[in-house]
């Protein structure tokens, strides 16, 4: 592999040993892309205990897990018959600015844009006028999934994520990466050898020594590796993001088999519901400070579709990011870089880049500075980003409780308030650089949650009142009669997974 600056040179050309700390999600799925893509010679060793459980609620994806399982030659049917997976088709946001309101943020695109201006410009006139229909209708993605329809593929095909079993997912690519090479080693981290910034040695609990050249850190919350031996600080966004606990909690599978993600807000946060092949995940994200544990698990419990499959776990995390990323010889992903809560389900899709992102900077004998440095401030750029989305949801919110009162009134990152004051101002919405949501993204949670727009692009006034609510009216039909013509979606599970729906034959 191509090798830059001067420790490279010094160094020579050879292959790294390569050791990951902690398995769950994050650990496979870096063990399973090294086994892919790293030159014949890197050797690849995974340690995890059976003792330390992994967090393993990060069900709900976005749709760029489908281009990272394609990279690793993964077929989705079998995908989905090895996680009991579903479709997403985007996420339902149940009553964040009054108790029955609903909005679904779809993945794709919502209507047509007309030449240079984007279509939320005319339709943001077309309220002005009166004559709009709610934004969702303009979206195959969100009429696919109020009608519980699906369609995979050309034509008439959906832009679409998953909902799986993260431990089920796991277990799929440690097959897969041991496949290819990658050693795992059953044992539990005791301690870890340091010589100044740089990752000496794993020393496991029964004295086994695990050297290495460079070390993944995808030992959860903890951060073993970066956090606590190389003592990289983490940056506390609580003050933006409050909720600090979550109750997870599965349950039977309801009918019908949704293709989307719900996130109910609740006053001290939000709960989530994942459809599943074989179960509903469940969940109860709430602020210590609003809500105890005890009635959080009491309300979760209410609030199930179906008879409990299992107990309750409780998850208490911080919300933020560690100040950099790698250090040395050390790269931390998942929730061992930091954590932003799932509510655009962004945890597996951090975990995906950052691998992306360590293959592209692939290190030789040692990592140069400049090169850790471009990583960290990539890395950085994306975790703000998507933390000032889910800002946004918190702050643009109709809700009477003190939570969310409280939420009105924070003062924003300087990154969201310009975005908002643009909003506010024309209408417009600008995406710097690579950031992860996109123009449509921001449109669909910005209406979806009455953020009022000071206006629409100059060019949207070009066709009249009437030309502008018939061309609405007809793409709306359009979108429509195309998710009607679809198959449900647990007739397309049952079919391409092999799973049995109730009342479905496979």
């Amino acid at each position: 592999m191509p090798r830059s600056g001067s420790a490279a040179q010094q160094d020579g050309p050879g292959p790294l040993s390569v050791v990951i700390a902690g398995g769950g999600s994050a650990g496979w799925m870096a063990a399973a892309a090294f086994a892919r893509f790293l030159e014949r010679g890197h050797a690849v060793t995974l340690v995890e205990s059976e003792e330390i459980g992994t967090v393993g609620v990060g069900e709900a994806t976005i749709p760029q897990i489908r281009l990272f399982n394609a990279a690793l030659g993964i077929d989705e049917a079998e995908f989905l018959r090895a996680t009991m997976g579903t479709i997403k088709l985007g996420i339902a946001f149940d009553g964040w600015t009054a108790p029955s309101s609903h909005y679904i943020h779809g993945f794709g695109s919502v209507g047509r844009d007309l030449g240079l201006v984007p279509f939320h410009h005319l339709w943001l006139r077309a309220q002005a006028l009166g004559i709009a229909g709610p934004f969702g209708t303009h979206s195959p993605n969100v009429a696919a999934a109020w009608a519980c329809r699906f369609k995979a593929g050309p034509p008439g095909g959906l832009v679409h994520a998953y909902h799986f079993d993260a431990g089920l997912y796991a277990a799929f690519l440690r097959t897969q990466a041991e496949a290819g090479g990658v050693t795992r080693l059953e044992g539990r981290i005791a301690r870890v050898e340091t010589a100044g910034d740089t990752v000496v040695a794993l020393h496991l609990a029964d004295g086994r020594r695990v050297a290495g050249d460079l070390f993944v850190d995808a030992t959860g919350f903890r951060s073993l590796l970066l956090g606590e031996a190389l003592q990289v600080p983490f940056s506390d966004w609580s003050h933006w993001l409050p909720c600090d606990r979550a109750i997870a909690m599965p349950c039977a599978r309801a009918e019908p088999l949704l293709p989307f993600t719900r996130a109910i807000a609740h006053d001290a946060g939000w709960r989530w519901r994942i459809p599943l092949q074989h179960r509903t995940g469940n969940g109860m994200v709430f602020s210590s400070r609003f809500m105890g544990e005890a009635e959080a698990e009491a309300a979760l419990r209410a609030a199930l579709d179906g008879a409990a499959t299992g107990e309750p776990r409780l998850l208490r995390f911080t919300a933020g990011r560690r100040q950099a990323f790698w250090r040395g010889n050390c790269v931390a992903i998942g929730l061992a870089s930091g954590f932003l809560e799932p509510l655009e389900s962004t945890s597996i899709h951090l975990v995906q880049t950052a691998i992306e992102r360590i293959l592209a900077f692939w290190p030789g004998r040692a990592a140069g500075p400049a090169a850790v440095a471009e990583y960290n401030r990539q890395t950085a750029f994306e975790f703000e980003r998507i933390r000032d989305f889910l800002i946004l949801h918190y702050w643009a919110n109709g809700r009477d409780a003190p939570f969310w009162r409280e939420r009105r009134e924070m003062a924003l990152p300087d990154t969201l308030a310009a975005k908002l004051n643009l909003w506010r101002e024309s209408g417009r919405v600008v995406r710097e650089g690579n950031e992860l949501f996109t123009e449509t993204g921001w449109a669909q949670v910005l209406i979806g949650q009455g953020v009022e727009a000071g206006g629409w692009h100059p060019l949207a006034d070009q066709m009249t009142a009437r030309e502008l609510g018939e061309w609405l009216a007809l793409q709306a039909r359009l979108v429509r009669d195309r998710a009607q013509r679809m198959p449900s979606h647990a007739e397309w599970i049952a079919r391409v997974a092999g799973a049995k729906a109730e009342g479905v034959a496979a």
